[in-house]
């Protein structure tokens, strides 16, 4: 124990140091984007890799190194001293003020690599400069450390955003780890209250919106003290093979339509909720996946699906808690091996048609959606009851664990 006592706080702050370089890369990237004095630099960058991530030119390749690698890692070994220099300013023990040079050693291996680049080395480019890769991407975007598909949406998605260069964490601290801007996004259950509130939050974002509703009406919004009518696509329970055209085009799919039977519990009411919150939802899920063939497609295709609250929690209605169990259970399956990112929606009572005595605002709701979105959480939780956000994550950690444990691939 004493040991442990002794040595955790010059392990923390080597830990600590490690974290504040990468801090320091990830905000450094950002300001090029937008001071033009380091945008000049960082453009080089940009001007390396086509879409496929192989080099226009090795030259190009290794003028960007000398022009934008290595003034950043300098800056980044520069601001790796000073909690070295803030230690030495204290009382602190020797070893203490030494950990934190960890940062500078880990920045020195950077500038290395960069260096390497730069020279033309044999094979640096292979072992220094991972995210830059090319070759079929073998995973969807990374949800805490930065891979090459997660990497590749900042040079070919929006430049704007995914600053993160290991770690996402400046990106989700900044609501940049993932864009809408430009983004096709279709909605279930646009015609109701979460749906059209979700649309609009989207429209803001810059999104381009598509709302798929059971009635034929075009659903209109309000934005801005206007009504804006959107693109709206008619379509019922077990027609989705209907939408695979629609899908192959979309970026974004939000699995959002559901039915309550309340306290019903006959054979029609237990089919109504099944057919509807599960399994017409699976259709969708299934259908939307297999239009995930190029890389492009891994790294920008999306799923949001609303299995809400009921997940964890009574919703006092208890066929709408089995089928969205059920619904949550089955997106925890595919999730594993699912081709491109699948987002869970897990929300509160929030005041709608399906909820009358719902206690949130509908649009409170889609705008923390969307904050969750933009900072790449995988499950969006919005609720007020706090039990939820230390039950749902033990939950999804041991169901996805024993789905892991005991199923296989196809």
């Amino acid at each position: 124990m004493t040991n442990f006592v002794t040595l955790f706080p010059p392990l923390a702050f080597a830990l600590g140091s490690l974290l504040w370089a990468e801090i320091v890369r990830d905000c450094y990237h950002a300001l090029a984007h937008y001071w033009p004095w380091l945008g000049r630099l960082h453009n080089w960058h940009h001007r390396v890799f086509r879409a496929d991530l192989v080099p226009v030119s090795g030259e190009i390749y290794r003028q960007a190194h000398w022009y934008n690698d290595v003034p950043e890692a300098s800056v980044m070994l520069v601001f790796s001293l000073l909690p070295v220099l803030g230690l030495a300013l204290t009382p602190a023990p020797t070893v203490w003020i030494y950990a934190p040079l960890a940062g500078s050693v880990y920045t020195l291996i950077f500038l290395g690599g960069a260096v390497a680049r730069g020279l033309g080395l044999p094979n640096a480019d292979e072992w220094t400069d991972l995210t830059h890769r090319p070759g079929p991407f073998t995973a969807p975007p990374a949800p805490w450390r930065v891979n090459r598909t997660y990497h590749w949406r900042h040079h070919f998605d929006n430049q704007k955003a995914y600053y993160s260069g290991t770690l996402t964490l400046v990106d989700k601290l900044l609501g940049t780890a993932l864009s809408l801007k430009g983004k096709t996004v279709a909605v279930t259950g646009a015609n109701g209250t979460f749906g059209r509130a979700l649309l609009a939050q989207l429209q803001n974002q810059g999104a381009k919106v598509i709302a798929l509703s059971s009635s034929s009406e075009t659903v209109t919004l309000q934005l801005k003290g206007q009504d804006l009518p959107v693109k709206t696509v008619a379509w019922r329970v077990g027609e989705e093979a209907a939408l695979g055209e629609l899908f192959s085009k979309a970026d974004i799919l939000v699995i959002n339509h559901g039915v309550n039977v309340h306290q019903r519990r006959t054979p029609e009411a237990i089919q109504d909720a099944y057919e509807i919150n599960t399994f017409s939802a699976w259709r969708l899920l299934e259908l939307f996946l297999t239009t995930v063939k190029t890389n492009q497609d891994i790294a920008t295709k999306e799923v949001w699906v609303n299995t809400s609250e009921a997940e964890v929690g009574p919703a006092f209605s208890p066929l709408y808690e089995l089928s969205k169990r059920s619904l949550g259970d089955i997106i925890t399956l595919r999730r594993l091996d699912a081709p491109c990112v699948i987002r869970k929606l897990i929300l509160g009572p929030f005041k709608s048609n399906l909820n009358p005595i719902g206690i949130l605002s509908a649009d409170w709701v889609a705008r923390q959606v969307v904050r969750g979105a933009k900072a790449d959480s995988r499950n969006i939780i919005v609720t007020i009851n706090p039990l939820t956000f230390l039950t749902f994550p033990v939950k999804e950690f041991f169901v996805s664990l024993y789905f892991r444990l005991c199923s296989r691939r196809g």
